[in-house]
């Protein structure tokens, strides 16, 4: 029997507007409201409303499909601000109970690699979103990080926090001779189970569904189904981990991409021995074959699989660096505004618009990219957070301030 698991990631991060040196000291709002705005719109008709109807129909004809998201927490706010439908759509699909929300770093943050204490709070945080949006029930079981980035210390981690599965990258360069159509378990763990992406079948749908000059072109249900068949005998699943975007956005609607996944689910439970899984019902029901050995991080982001996408030149890295080496003093000033946009700016696409190599996966992560040059986005990062190590300093000189004017008068006996 193959089971076939859908994950999909549901992500659109705040971007920055130009944010420029006179504007420091001048000007804390550092996000592009409006641009932000319009994109989420844009995706909204293009995406996530008719895909959302689709995926929704799909499980009323087909009760055996299974579907499961993971959304970041500054997507999950936008939604809430200015777009209350797709958000309610959303929820009407995991009401179906054939949909699973996984759990990942609330602010789409690298910050497992930088701050484990900001890590583990910006997890804690995501988990409390979900259940306060979509019920005690959509409490996550199964961990996604950021990027998929993942090494063995990761899981580890996100054992002891209680989850029962984690994703990674199928990476050839890790697995060697094995299959990613199997359920593995991490090294330096107990119990939980670590589920692969099938990347050339994720990417299959991914980046190359509208490619003309690829050899699989046009990719047709029974195709793709027939491919998904042979791994009858020779795997337990398929795991297909794909941008949400993908549908609408990434490939658009002229391309064929909804009449695919229309007509996918049927063309899949044609063979009996096929079935939908979500990925805790995954990790459930099969042992793991042996343990793999991550050793170093692993993304899902271009020919490398590795962190070069978003720590692979002098810009990423010192603006890492400068984000993070502020942790301890933005956690004392204690103000909510300060906090809340010192995590906004560990959203990962800021170190991404920064990346100057060459992309091989459809440069789908720099979509809506609001930057001509990726200098362009280091200057306005760099500039921001000179404007909030100031907001930082302000505010500690106003509290010192306070505290010296705070002065105890003794208590004096007044006698007649």
């Amino acid at each position: 029997m193959v089971s076939v698991c859908f994950y999909f990631q549901v992500h659109q991060p705040l971007r920055l507007r130009r944010y420029g040196l006179f504007d420091i000291g001048n000007d804390s709002q550092y996000f592009d409201m409006k641009k932000n705005r319009d994109v989420l719109e844009k995706v909204s008709q293009k995406c996530y409303l008719p895909a959302n109807k689709m995926m929704l129909d799909l499980i009323s004809n087909h009760p055996g499909f299974k579907i499961s998201y993971s959304f970041s927490g500054v997507l999950l706010e936008q939604l809430e601000s200015w777009q209350p439908k797709v958000l309610e759509s959303f929820k009407a699909l995991v009401d179906t109970g054939n949909v699973e929300i996984l759990d990942e770093t609330h602010f789409h943050s690298l910050s497992f690699l930088h701050s484990k204490n900001e890590f583990k709070e910006q997890v804690i945080m995501h988990n409390k979103k979900i259940r306060e949006i979509f019920g005690e029930r959509a409490r996550p079981k199964v961990f996604r990080n950021t990027e998929l980035v993942y090494n063995n210390e990761l899981a580890a981690y996100a054992e002891r926090m209680g989850y029962k599965a984690i994703l990674a990258e199928g990476a050839d360069y890790i697995l060697g001779w094995r299959s990613p159509n199997f359920v593995y378990k991490p090294v330096m763990t107990n119990s939980i189970k670590l589920l692969l992406k099938n990347y050339r079948l994720s990417d299959d749908i991914a980046f190359r569904f509208s490619n003309r000059g690829w050899k699989g072109y046009p990719l047709t249900t029974s195709k793709f189904a027939s491919w998904v068949n042979k791994v009858n005998g020779n795997g337990t699943n398929v795991n297909l981990f794909m941008d949400y975007e993908t549908i609408g956005e990434h490939q658009w609607e002229d391309t064929g991409i909804f009449n695919f996944f229309r007509h996918l689910p049927h063309e899949i439970l044609k063979n009996p021995d096929n079935n939908f899984v979500t990925p805790s019902e995954l990790a459930d029901r099969n042992k793991a074959v042996s343990e793999l050995d991550f050793h170093s991080p692993v993304s899902w982001a271009d020919l490398e699989r590795d962190l070069s996408a978003w720590q692979g030149n002098n810009m990423q890295n010192l603006a890492i660096k400068k984000i993070y080496e502020l942790e301890k003093d933005v956690k004392l000033t204690n103000d909510a505004s300060i906090i809340s946009d010192w995590r906004k700016l560990q959203i990962s696409d800021h170190f991404y618009y920064m990346c100057t190599k060459w992309f091989s996966d459809g440069d789908v992560h720099k979509y809506f990219n609001p930057y001509d040059r990726p200098h362009d986005a280091f200057v306005s990062f760099i500039n921001v957070l000179n404007d909030l190590q100031l907001r930082i300093r302000e505010h500690n000189e106003k509290h010192e301030a306070d505290m010296m004017n705070t002065v105890s008068l003794p208590q004096v006996a007044i006698t007649k």
